[in-house]
C-alpha cells in the first residue's frame, strides 16, 4: 500500500492532474473462534500467521479499490464492516500526512516527465509523414529523440520527456501536411535568388517565388538590396496557380508601421519612381516617347 500513497506523490509531484490524492491500508484479522482482532496496517508476520490480508484504497471521498486474501472459511459481516472503518480512519491519516508534504498536483509538469502529443493528419499525407522506405520519420526521430507512431487513420502520437523535442517533431510534421493557404503569411526561408526575385521556402518541401516589384514598397533595382540567400523573411501568399505553384508577396506581409519605417528608408530615387518596371517589354515605348523614326521625314544628302 505504501506504493499507492508513493505513486499519488509521484504524480503530483511531477504535475499530473489527478483528480483527488490517493493513500492505501492492508487490514489484517486475527480469530479465536467466535474472538477476533482487527489490525491496521499490517507487517510481513501478520499477513503471515493472521487469518486476512485485506488491501483498501481511496480518496477522502471513497474507496477506489479493493483486495482481498483469507485463509478461513469466510467473514462475517461484523468483521467486513470493522474493517472497513478501521480502513477509513487509517486512510484519512494517511492522507493528512501526505497532503502536509504535497496537497495537490504542482501547476506545471516536470521537465522530466514523460509526455505524449496527439496530433491528426489527413489520411492522404501519412506518405509524406513517412517517406520513402521510412527515411523521412527516422530522420524526425534522430533529428527530435522522440518516439512517433503514425496509425492509418492519420492519428500521430509523440512520447518524449523534453516538450520542446515534441514540439519541434510536431512542427516538422505539421509543416509536411500543411497546405499552402492563400492570404496566410509565414516565415521562410531564401533558398535561392534570382535577377527577377527570391524563391523563399515556407514549408518543408515547398516554396514560392516573390517577384521583385513584391519585395519592398518602392522599387527595387536589384533582388539583392532586399533579400540575399539564406535569409528569413517573412511572406503572404497572394495567388496559387493552377500548376501549384505559388506567389508570395513581402511587402504585402509587413504592418502599416513597418512600411513607414521601410519607405522612409527607401533610395531617394526609388521613393518616387514608378513601379511599373514591367507594363512595357524591353525595347517598348513608355508613355511620352516619340512614336516615329527620328530621322523619318528628312532628305537623304547624294
Amino acid at each position: 500500500m505504501a506504493t499507492v500513497c508513493g505513486g499519488t506523490l509521484a504524480l503530483m509531484d511531477a504535475g499530473v492532474p489527478i483528480k483527488a490524492p490517493v493513500a492505501g491500508v492492508a487490514m489484517g484479522l486475527v480469530t479465536d473462534g467466535d474472538r477476533f482482532a482487527i489490525l491496521t496496517d499490517i507487517a510481513g508476520q501478520e499477513d503471515h500467521y493472521g487469518d486476512m490480508d485485506f488491501k483498501v484504497a481511496g480518496s477522502r471521498d471513497g474507496i477506489t479499490a479493493l483486495q482481498m486474501d483469507i485463509k478461513i472459511k469466510g467473514l462475517r459481516r461484523e468483521i467486513v464492516e470493522r474493517a472497513l472503518e478501521q480502513a477509513r480512519q487509517g486512510r484519512l491519516h494517511i492522507l493528512e500526512s501526505m497532503a502536509a508534504a504535497l496537497d495537490k498536483p504542482r501547476p506545471n509538469i516536470s521537465r522530466y516527465a514523460p509526455r505524449i502529443f496527439t496530433m491528426q493528419i489527413p489520411r492522404d499525407r501519412i506518405r509524406d509523414v513517412i517517406g520513402s522506405g521510412g527515411k523521412t520519420i527516422r530522420s524526425i526521430i534522430e533529428a527530435t529523440g522522440c518516439k512517433i507512431d503514425v496509425e492509418d487513420s492519420g492519428k500521430v502520437s509523440i512520447a518524449s520527456a523534453d516538450e520542446a523535442a515534441a514540439l519541434k517533431a510536431m512542427e516538422i510534421i505539421e509543416g509536411l501536411t500543411q497546405e499552402p493557404e492563400i492570404g496566410k503569411v509565414y516565415r521562410g526561408k531564401v533558398r535561392r535568388v534570382e535577377p527577377y526575385g527570391a524563391f523563399v521556402e515556407i514549408l518543408p518541401g515547398q516554396d514560392g517565388l516573390v517577384h521583385i516589384s513584391e519585395l519592398a514598397p518602392y522599387r527595387v533595382r536589384q533582388t539583392t538590396d532586399v533579400v540575399k540567400e539564406g535569409d528569413e523573411i517573412t511572406v503572404k501568399i497572394i495567388a496559387v496557380d493552377p500548376m501549384g505553384k505559388i506567389k508570395l508577396s513581402r511587402k504585402q506581409a509587413l504592418s502599416k508601421e513597418e512600411l513607414e519605417a521601410e519607405m522612409a528608408l527607401a533610395p531617394v530615387a526609388a521613393a518616387g519612381e514608378d513601379e511599373g518596371r514591367d507594363e512595357f517589354p524591353r525595347g517598348g515605348r513608355g508613355p511620352g516617347e516619340h512614336h516615329g523614326h527620328p530621322n523619318r521625314g528628312r532628305r537623304s544628302r547624294p
